[in-house]
């Protein structure tokens, strides 16, 4: 699980990476960054079957911003995450991996969180990203 961010004040007390950032809609701009680059990615866009990928975003953003410390609504709706049973039928090797990575970077820049944060997350989706990998 990620760890807590530190709030100064008369008493400090530790907070999720969700609250640091602002919330869902730090997450909700995050994957909709990120979805703008695979959308038009030749690489990545056969991945997604859905011509739509509305549902892609909203899976991904609920994701996110529970592994975060956010509400458990992926959970509540999808289950335990499994994402490597998830993503095993497609075929995602080292070109598919570092293109991901791509967008989700340019998606973290574009958001400008706070340095520790963007640390954390650049972190986090190195090994996610890596872990998805199935193919050579």
């Amino acid at each position: 699980m990620p760890g807590p961010c530190s709030v100064e004040g008369m008493q400090q007390r530790e907070i999720s990476t969700y609250e640091a950032v602002g919330g869902m809609a730090f997450f909700e701009g995050l994957v909709s960054r990120f979805y703008e680059g695979v959308a038009g990615d030749p690489a990545l866009r056969p991945l997604y079957p859905e011509e739509d990928l509305a549902g892609a975003r909203r899976r991904l953003t609920l994701f996110l911003a529970q592994y975060w410390g956010g509400p458990t609504t992926y959970n509540n709706e999808r289950g335990h995450p499994r994402l490597r049973a998830r993503h095993f039928p497609f075929g995602i090797g080292t070109h598919e991996r570092d293109r991901w990575l791509v967008h989700m970077r340019d998606a973290v820049a574009a958001m400008d969180p706070p340095p520790e944060v963007a640390a954390r997350l650049q972190q986090y989706f190195d090994v996610a990203a890596e872990a998805m990998r199935n193919r050579e």
